[in-house]
C-alpha cells in the first residue's frame, strides 16, 4: 500500500508522483508493509554484534488497523522490551520496568490517521525527561502517565538478541495490526523528528533519510519490492 498513491487511504490520499500531490511532497513513500494480527505476522533480526545500547533512535510511519488490544510495533528480547500500543490505546515505551517505562496520556485510535512516531533514547542524560523523547507527527509528547528511565541503563535494544517489528519478542502475542512504512533505526545518536520529516503548509510530511549516519546496527526499511 502506498502512502501517497492509495485512493484515500494513504498519507495525502490519491495522487501520482507527477500530479499535485507528487509535487507537494519532497519525498514520496512508495510502499508500506501490512500486518494482520490474526495471521501472527512479524519481522525479526538478530544483530551480529552489540551497538550502542544507551543511545539510539527509532522512527516509523504507522497506521493502526485494530484497537483495544496490546500491540507491539518494535521489540527486543529481554524483560518485555517493547514499543507498543496498549489495550487502552495509549502508547508505552517499556523495558524491564525500572530501565524504561514511559506511557502516554494521549490515545491513538484514529482509524484514518498515519502517525509518524519517533523515539529518541539517551540514557546518559541526567534528567529523566531528556533520556526518553517521543515525537508524534513532528511534535514532542509532553503528557505521560508514567516517566521511568534509569540513568545509564543498558537496554536490550541494540544488543545481540532477537529484535522484531510487528510483535513483542519476549512472549508470543501482542501482534501488530495495520500498516508500517519507512522504518529507520539509528544506532548511537538520539535524533529529533526533524531528521525524518518536515512541516509544509502546516502538514507534517516525510523527507529523505538516506543521508543519515545509521551506525553499527542501524537500518532503513522502505519495503519497496526491489530492496
Amino acid at each position: 500500500m502506498s502512502l501517497i498513491r492509495a485512493n484515500g487511504g494513504g498519507l495525502g490520499g490519491a495522487g501520482a508522483p507527477g500530479g499535485a500531490l507528487g509535487s507537494f511532497y519532497s519525498h514520496l513513500l512508495d510502499q508500506s508493509l501490512k500486518f494482520n494480527d490474526d495471521d501472527t505476522q512479524y519481522l525479526s533480526r538478530t544483530p551480529a554484534s552489540a551497538g550502542n545500547r544507551r543511545t539510539f533512535t527509532f522512527s516509523a510511519w504507522i497506521k493502526r488497523g485494530h484497537f483495544g488490544s496490546s500491540q507491539s510495533f518494535f521489540s527486543a528480547a529481554g524483560n518485555y522490551y517493547s514499543f507498543r500500543f496498549n489495550s487502552t490505546d495509549t502508547m508505552t515505551l517499556y523495558g524491564n520496568g525500572t530501565d524504561l517505562n514511559f506511557q502516554t496520556t494521549r490515545k491513538f485510535r484514529d482509524p484514518s490517521a498515519w502517525y509518524h512516531i519517533v523515539v529518541a533514547i539517551d540514557t546518559t542524560q541526567s534528567a529523566t525527561l531528556d533520556r526518553v523523547k517521543l515525537y508524534i507527527n513532528g511534535t514532542q509528547e509532553t503528557s505521560f502517565i508514567s516517566t521511568t528511565s534509569q540513568l545509564n541503563a543498558q537496554l536490550a535494544f541494540n544488543n545481540t538478541v532477537v529484535h522484531t517489528i510487528g510483535r513483542r519478542q519476549s512472549t508470543t502475542g501482542n501482534y501488530f495490526d495495520g500498516y508500517i512504512a519507512e522504518v529507520n533505526f539509528v544506532d548511537g545518536t538520539a535524533l529529533t523528528a526533524d531528521s525524518f520529516g518536515e512541516t509544509k503548509d502546516g502538514i507534517w510530511i516525510p523527507k529523505d533519510t538516506s543521508g543519515l549516519t545509521f551506525g553499527t546496527n542501524g537500518f532503513h526499511l522502505t519495503f519497496k519490492d526491489d530492496v
